[in-house]
């Protein structure tokens, strides 16, 4: 018999979660009128797969506030919550149905790569209240990052130089410079050699 398989019995002490209680009325990520705007903007030309160019794409979220270098590139079905939140820096390729939910900051490096469908998560529950409060915390990609298809970085968060998030892996806890890590939740796998 497997003594470390959790009881299926309820524990009448450990107490219910209650979403009638839930609420965010303390989070203010910018102004209604700025939030409504932007999620506007964001479905026509960010979150779009209309043949919108780059440098659309770029003055639109630098408009919004977000803090981009040069050379960024941003494929088609990005989705970013809010780009006021969002620095960015030089040579950075942001890919296809990426999705930045940025309820906190977001810091992404120079030489970064966000492969296809890969998610930066800032926000969470506590699943320990029973009104599952909202947190969050920042996320920090540093230079030469890659995070591959389909893989996700929790809040919290921060990818040393160079570390490899491996596809379909998730980042729970940070994340060591020129590491390779993955799995559920990802651990470190090998160092990562760049050759010149």
């Amino acid at each position: 018999m497997n003594t470390n398989q959790p009881t299926t019995q309820p524990n009448p002490m450990a107490g219910q979660t209650d979403l009638s209680r839930y609420t965010i009325d303390w989070y203010r990520p910018g102004p209604r009128w700025k939030v409504v705007v932007w999620f506007i903007v964001n479905a026509l030309f960010i979150k779009s797969y209309l043949p919108v160019p780059v440098s659309v794409k770029v003055m639109l979220l630098r408009w919004f506030g977000a803090r981009i270098g040069t050379g960024c590139v941003v494929k088609p079905g990005v989705n970013i919550k809010y780009p006021w939140l969002l620095t960015v820096g030089n040579q950075v390729w942001i890919g296809e149905q990426v999705w930045i939910d940025n309820l906190s900051a977001v810091t992404i490096g120079n030489n970064v790569c966000l492969s296809q469908g890969a998610m930066l998560l800032t926000g969470n529950h506590n699943y320990r209240r029973s009104t599952f409060d909202l947190t969050t915390q920042h996320i920090t990609l540093q230079d030469g990052v890659w995070i591959g298809a389909k893989a996700i970085v929790c809040a919290g968060v921060t990818c040393g130089s160079h570390a490899v998030l491996a596809v379909g892996s998730v980042a729970t806890q940070s994340m060591n410079d020129y590491g390779i890590y993955q799995g559920n939740p990802a651990v470190f796998v090998r160092q990562r050699i760049i050759s010149a």
